[in-house]
């Protein structure tokens, strides 16, 4: 019933919310001569600090309309080029100059831990200028009716190795943080095979590979605990009145709270400092703010059965690291990956996957020749640093790029980005 009181809450609150949003208008109208005082900019703070706070965050847009290729600034639209009932594959389709060749196909495989596809966004348009890029947009669980069956970690793995069909030969794919084992697994899996549309190259950034190697709090907690705990403790099923009702989830509401907790100090200073940038009237900070939480406080509902078979696999038992990981009763052979390059990427300051749980990619892979092998350490960058931000543009995207050029089974004329400076690990 706990979901169910959430949802209650919500819906008490809404009254309030809404007086707020009232008082936070009227003593921002210019015509209100209160508007210019601080003892007026400071109640219309106090309201929309209150309104925010108390929100449910819907989906961001993406909203990259445009991108630069060559020094020409070309529009980008959005279309979807796969779909199944848990998931969308958007297709950033770029309007390219007549003779340009076709940059290399990227699928980047976005998180299905919690937040939207569109964290991802700074990243997509950061890659935009120099791939053909397409995404992965997993759908909030509470929205996906119960009649559409089930969707775990052996779903997941499918829908990956789905995608990548569907986009043909030559793709790279690129995943961040809590996908890394499942793609690992699915690329493992498609090369066992023989599969003709296994990924050119591999791109694995701040990802749980194994998470034995300098355990973050996260970590710890679901070692600690354990798979029965989280189930018993933070499985729920979805609200009324949503399509997914009745089907059991692990909320996003949890998952952020969890998130907040970690860091709830720079939480608490990011909103006060918020409330300080509206007093003053300074609309850069306080614009910064929203759009940073705009995207932080957007949340979706996972299917219980993924999270927990995650929180098994990956954090409880280290199933792939220890070669104990199936897939549909079928062995995960890291060691059957011979053709698609790897590439992984760590920040020094990462919280989630601690330094070396991404590298450990390495040492499962043995049989991928060592030219066709790169690990990269990029310092003083945290979690989000690691596919974000300005040295994820300057540092990290650079070799990705350069990567992809060296590794792709067809010849690439495509212009490659200017190292920034050397901070190789």
């Amino acid at each position: 019933m706990f979901y169910q009181l959430y949802e209650m809450n919500h819906a008490a609150l809404q009254p309030a919310r809404a007086l707020a949003d009232a008082t936070r208008m009227f003593y921002s109208n210019p015509l209100n001569p209160f508007a210019h005082t601080a003892w007026g900019r400071s109640v219309a703070a106090m309201a929309e600090l209150f309104e925010r706070t108390t929100r449910r965050y819907g989906k961001p847009a993406f909203g990259l309309h445009s991108t630069t290729l060559e020094d020409r600034t070309v529009p980008v639209s959005e279309k979807i080029v796969w779909s199944r009932p848990f998931c969308n594959v958007i297709h950033f389709e770029r309007a390219l100059p007549a003779g340009r060749r076709p940059d290399p196909k990227l699928l980047i495989v976005a998180p299905m831990s919690g937040h939207y596809a569109t964290l991802l966004r700074g990243t997509v348009e950061a890659m935009l200028p120099h791939a053909d890029v397409h995404i992965t947009d997993w759908v909030d669980a509470r929205m996906v009716p119960v009649t559409e069956g089930r969707f775990d970690l052996d779903d997941y793995i499918d829908y990956v190795i789905a995608m990548l069909h569907a986009l043909g030969p030559d793709t790279h794919v690129m995943a961040v943080c809590q996908p890394s084992v499942p793609v690992l697994a699915a690329v493992a899996l498609m090369e066992a095979r023989g599969d003709r549309f296994a990924p050119a190259s591999m791109t694995l950034m701040g990802g749980p590979i194994d998470t034995r190697s300098h355990p973050t709090a996260v970590n710890l907690l679901a070692e600690e605990k354990g798979t029965e705990w989280f189930r018993d403790n933070v499985i729920m099923p979805a609200p009324w009145r949503v399509p997914g009702c009745g089907r059991a989830v692990y909320p996003g509401f949890l998952q952020l709270s969890g998130f907040m907790s970690m860091n709830l100090d720079r939480h608490i200073i990011a909103h006060k400092d918020f409330f300080m940038h509206l007093v003053k009237h300074d609309g850069d900070g306080a614009d910064k703010h929203r759009e940073f939480y705009d995207e932080y406080l957007a949340v979706m509902d996972l299917t219980a059965e993924f999270y927990l078979q995650t929180v098994d696999t990956v954090f409880v038992r280290h199933a792939l690291p220890k070669g104990e990981m199936t897939h549909r009763g079928v062995s995960v052979e890291p060691a059957a990956i011979r053709n698609t390059a790897l590439l992984t990427v760590e920040g020094e300051n990462d919280d989630i996957s601690g330094i070396g749980q991404t590298r450990a990619a390495h040492d499962l892979c043995v049989n991928i020749p060592a030219g066709k092998k790169a690990h990269y350490m990029q310092r003083s960058v945290g979690h989000y640093g690691v596919f974000n931000g300005s040295r994820f543009r300057a540092e990290i995207v650079p070799r990705i790029v350069d990567f992809m050029a060296s590794h792709g089974r067809q010849e690439r004329a495509a212009a490659k980005p200017r190292l920034v400076r050397s901070n190789q690990a």
